[in-house]
Protein backbone atom coordinates (compact mmCIF):
# COMPACT_ATOMS: atom_id res chain seq x y z
CA UNK A 1 0.00 0.00 0.00
CA UNK A 2 2.87 2.35 -1.01
CA UNK A 3 5.63 3.35 1.43
CA UNK A 4 5.66 4.25 4.87
CA UNK A 5 4.28 8.10 5.64
CA UNK A 6 7.17 9.68 7.24
CA UNK A 7 6.76 12.12 9.58
CA UNK A 8 4.65 15.55 8.74
CA UNK A 9 5.05 18.02 11.45
CA UNK A 10 1.90 20.58 11.95
CA UNK A 11 3.14 24.12 12.06
CA UNK A 12 1.63 27.71 11.68
CA UNK A 13 1.37 28.67 8.49
CA UNK A 14 3.85 31.89 7.51
CA UNK A 15 4.73 34.25 5.18
CA UNK A 16 7.64 32.76 3.82
CA UNK A 17 5.52 29.38 2.80
CA UNK A 18 3.74 31.38 0.34
CA UNK A 19 5.76 30.75 -2.22
CA UNK A 20 4.91 26.99 -1.89
CA UNK A 21 1.27 26.99 -1.67
CA UNK A 22 0.86 28.96 -4.16
CA UNK A 23 2.09 26.24 -6.34
CA UNK A 24 0.26 23.94 -4.61
CA UNK A 25 -2.94 26.31 -5.10
CA UNK A 26 -2.57 26.20 -9.40
CA UNK A 27 -1.58 22.40 -8.88
CA UNK A 28 -4.82 22.04 -6.79
CA UNK A 29 -7.53 24.57 -7.70
CA UNK A 30 -6.28 25.49 -11.15
CA UNK A 31 -8.83 28.61 -12.21
CA UNK A 32 -10.21 29.08 -8.73
CA UNK A 33 -6.81 29.20 -6.63
CA UNK A 34 -6.06 31.71 -4.69
CA UNK A 35 -3.76 34.76 -5.36
CA UNK A 36 -0.93 35.99 -2.67
CA UNK A 37 -3.05 39.17 -1.89
CA UNK A 38 -5.75 36.57 -0.77
CA UNK A 39 -3.81 34.50 1.59
CA UNK A 40 -1.70 37.70 2.77
CA UNK A 41 -4.78 39.65 3.73
CA UNK A 42 -5.94 36.00 5.47
CA UNK A 43 -2.92 35.46 7.11
CA UNK A 44 -3.33 39.06 8.60
CA UNK A 45 -6.51 38.82 10.04
CA UNK A 46 -7.77 38.21 13.67
CA UNK A 47 -9.71 34.89 14.51
CA UNK A 48 -7.77 33.25 11.17
CA UNK A 49 -5.74 30.10 11.87
CA UNK A 50 -3.57 28.61 9.17
CA UNK A 51 -1.36 25.83 9.49
CA UNK A 52 1.21 24.01 7.08
CA UNK A 53 1.90 19.88 7.27
CA UNK A 54 6.06 19.97 6.47
CA UNK A 55 7.62 16.99 5.78
CA UNK A 56 11.46 17.35 5.63
CA UNK A 57 11.84 20.65 5.27
CA UNK A 58 8.85 21.25 2.32
CA UNK A 59 5.29 22.07 3.20
CA UNK A 60 3.26 19.06 1.41
CA UNK A 61 -0.05 20.46 2.35
CA UNK A 62 -2.05 23.38 4.73
CA UNK A 63 -5.31 24.59 5.82
CA UNK A 64 -7.18 27.12 6.82
CA UNK A 65 -10.19 28.00 9.21
CA UNK A 66 -11.97 31.63 9.92
CA UNK A 67 -12.94 31.36 13.93
CA UNK A 68 -16.26 32.37 15.06
CA UNK A 69 -19.71 30.92 16.48
CA UNK A 70 -19.94 29.76 13.16
CA UNK A 71 -16.45 28.68 12.12
CA UNK A 72 -15.42 28.31 8.27
CA UNK A 73 -12.84 26.16 6.95
CA UNK A 74 -11.67 28.27 4.19
CA UNK A 75 -9.24 26.13 2.63
CA UNK A 76 -7.48 22.99 2.62
CA UNK A 77 -5.10 21.39 -0.11
CA UNK A 78 -2.37 18.36 0.26
CA UNK A 79 -0.07 17.81 -2.67
CA UNK A 80 -1.08 15.14 -5.07
CA UNK A 81 2.21 13.17 -4.79
CA UNK A 82 1.39 13.39 -0.54
CA UNK A 83 -2.49 12.45 -1.10
CA UNK A 84 -3.96 9.02 0.57
CA UNK A 85 -1.25 9.12 3.39
CA UNK A 86 -3.66 11.35 6.43
CA UNK A 87 -2.31 14.49 5.48
CA UNK A 88 -5.93 15.89 4.94
CA UNK A 89 -7.03 14.19 7.89
CA UNK A 90 -4.22 15.52 10.27
CA UNK A 91 -5.15 18.76 9.03
CA UNK A 92 -8.83 19.16 9.47
CA UNK A 93 -8.11 17.67 13.00
CA UNK A 94 -6.12 20.32 13.59
CA UNK A 95 -8.56 22.84 12.50
CA UNK A 96 -11.72 21.15 14.55
CA UNK A 97 -9.94 21.52 17.55
CA UNK A 98 -8.67 25.25 17.35
CA UNK A 99 -12.87 25.50 16.41
CA UNK A 100 -13.24 23.87 19.99
CA UNK A 101 -10.51 26.06 21.85
CA UNK A 102 -12.19 29.53 20.20
CA UNK A 103 -15.76 27.83 21.18
CA UNK A 104 -17.22 27.67 17.96
CA UNK A 105 -20.85 26.33 17.80
CA UNK A 106 -21.05 25.04 14.21
CA UNK A 107 -18.26 24.75 11.45
CA UNK A 108 -19.14 24.82 7.71
CA UNK A 109 -17.21 24.23 4.50
CA UNK A 110 -17.96 24.34 1.00
CA UNK A 111 -16.32 21.30 -1.58
CA UNK A 112 -16.83 20.96 -5.33
CA UNK A 113 -19.75 19.00 -5.87
CA UNK A 114 -17.69 16.47 -7.57
CA UNK A 115 -14.95 15.98 -5.23
CA UNK A 116 -15.80 12.80 -3.62
CA UNK A 117 -12.35 12.21 -1.94
CA UNK A 118 -12.97 15.64 -0.11
CA UNK A 119 -16.49 14.98 1.03
CA UNK A 120 -15.18 11.53 2.35
CA UNK A 121 -12.98 13.19 4.45
CA UNK A 122 -15.50 15.52 5.63
CA UNK A 123 -17.74 12.84 6.43
CA UNK A 124 -15.73 10.38 8.85
CA UNK A 125 -15.09 13.69 10.67
CA UNK A 126 -18.99 14.17 11.25
CA UNK A 127 -20.16 16.59 8.55
CA UNK A 128 -23.20 16.42 6.85
CA UNK A 129 -24.49 18.06 3.58
CA UNK A 130 -26.83 20.97 4.19
CA UNK A 131 -27.15 22.13 0.96
CA UNK A 132 -25.63 23.57 -2.38
CA UNK A 133 -24.69 27.14 -3.69
CA UNK A 134 -24.90 27.12 -7.80
CA UNK A 135 -22.26 27.69 -9.57
CA UNK A 136 -19.48 28.23 -6.56
CA UNK A 137 -16.69 27.26 -8.09
CA UNK A 138 -17.61 28.71 -11.61
CA UNK A 139 -17.98 25.77 -13.61
CA UNK A 140 -19.28 23.74 -10.68
CA UNK A 141 -21.94 23.71 -7.87
CA UNK A 142 -20.43 23.53 -4.30
CA UNK A 143 -21.83 21.22 -1.60
CA UNK A 144 -22.39 22.84 1.73
CA UNK A 145 -21.91 21.04 5.11
CA UNK A 146 -21.68 21.33 8.54
CA UNK A 147 -20.45 19.73 11.77
CA UNK A 148 -22.02 20.90 15.13
CA UNK A 149 -19.83 20.91 17.52
CA UNK A 150 -21.54 21.91 20.45
CA UNK A 151 -25.98 23.00 20.93
CA UNK A 152 -26.45 26.12 21.46
CA UNK A 153 -29.81 27.74 22.00
CA UNK A 154 -31.75 27.24 18.75
CA UNK A 155 -30.34 23.71 19.01
CA UNK A 156 -31.97 22.70 22.47
CA UNK A 157 -35.74 21.57 22.81
CA UNK A 158 -38.06 24.21 23.95
CA UNK A 159 -39.23 24.28 27.31
CA UNK A 160 -42.88 23.28 28.17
Amino acid sequence: HGPQARLVTLRPLREEDLDRVLELEAELFGSTAWPRSVYLTELALPHRYYVAAEQDGLVVGYAGIALAEDAEVMTIGVATEHTGRGIGTQLLADLLERAREARSRRVFLEVRASNEVAQRLYRRAGFQPVGTRPGYYGDEDALVMRLTLRPGPADLTARP
